[in-house]
């Protein structure tokens, strides 16, 4: 199959949101970790969304230093080797903030609007901006103008109300007061002001309950999950009903199964997927060259064996370890055996 196309891609959203399950958003930065996930995705029979942040997207341009460039060849790519999946993949950013918005998700949004004048699908499905760092309105002001610029182009756009705390790809928020770790209900009640629930653009809502990026022992994150029911509740008061928000799960490392399932019950579609894929990635490339020759030195080969340090060995388990725990994430998530590939 083709990468999702724009209709598809909301038919995801609104499946995972009707069937009470979410889709694993796995984080990807070089062409092994995308195998590793489009074979995860295959081997589960799952939809599911694969994305970039900003500093992947600088790490895949190479010396070019560049991350519009580095995001447009890797989507490039992917959208070759998504075809030959069995299911529908989302290419998706992740993590842009505000001062990445006319060097990463405009570029990006211009390529998507030539390729739809030549009649080809978007380059990405959805795009996030991360404007948590920002004030509330200043946040919601930028993600209106981006609201208005992707739901031209027939796109998702992604915001973050509120702090997951911790550090991600250089964004650090490990000294960040807890009650930012909570979004409010006057935080849900602004966005529905601002952006409306979907009838000015489609969006995903990142809110924060206690989410903190990285990977922790059970108990030292405080998560409550039951926020996002208050947050759709304050919404649907205000708003006579509707459809409320699909939320996106940031932060999810080491959550329960209990805590990821009352997320999704209160409409979590999305669960970004980061730390938990890197360690089961690269523990696997170290297990591997735990075996090598303790004689062996950048300087001397002698008596190596060139099928340890041949990068497609490792790389080829490494890309195994890391499907398998895509797998895993699709069990836990629902999405086991739920794809509209053939629809």
């Amino acid at each position: 199959m083709p990468i999702a196309s724009s209709d598809q891609y909301r038919a995801m959203i609104d499946a995972a949101r009707a069937g009470r399950y979410a889709y694993p958003a796995v984080n990807v930065s070089s062409s092994e970790t995308l195998n590793a996930a489009l074979r995860g995705f295959a081997e589960a029979r799952s939809d599911g969304i694969i994305q970039i942040t900003t500093s992947a997207a600088r790490y895949l341009s190479g010396p070019a230093a560049d991350i519009a460039a580095g995001a447009h060849a890797f989507a490039l790519f992917a959208h070759v080797l998504a075809a030959r999946a069995p299911v529908l993949i989302a290419l998706h950013t992740d993590h842009a903030t505000a001062d990445h918005v006319d060097d990463f998700i405009r570029p990006l949004l211009a390529e998507s609007r030539r390729r739809r004048e030549r009649g080809k699908q978007p380059l990405f499905n959805s795009h996030m901006f991360d404007g948590s760092a920002v004030p509330l309105a200043e946040n919601l002001r930028i993600a209106a103008e981006l609201l208005h610029e992707t739901s031209e182009l027939d796109l998702l756009l992604e915001l973050e109300i509120g702090t997951v705390g911790g550090e991600e790809d250089g964004i650090n928020n490990e000294q960040v007061a807890r009650e930012r770790l909570y979004t409010t209900p006057a935080d849900a009640l602004a966005v529905a002001e601002t952006l409306g629930t979907g009838e000015r653009g489609r969006y995903l809502l990142a809110a924060t309950f206690g989410n903190v990026h990285g990977h922790y022992a059970p108990g030292n994150v405080k998560l409550r999950p039951e926020l996002l029911g208050q947050l759709q509740d304050a919404v649907a008061q205000q708003a006579g009903g509707g459809r409320g928000f699909d939320f996106v799960f940031h932060g999810g490392s080491g959550s329960s199964p209990a805590e990821i399932h009352t997320a999704v019950s209160h409409g979590v579609v999305k669960m970004n997927l980061d730390t938990d894929m890197q360690y089961a990635f690269t523990y696997a490339i170290e297990q591997h060259l735990a075996h090598r020759s303790p004689d062996a030195t950048a300087e001397s080969t002698a008596g190596v064996d060139k099928r340890v340090y041949d990068p497609r060995s490792w790389g080829r388990k490494a890309e195994l370890a890391m499907a398998a725990h895509v797998q895993t994430a699709s069990e836990l998530l629902g999405s086991r055996g739920r794809t509209l590939a053939c629809n």
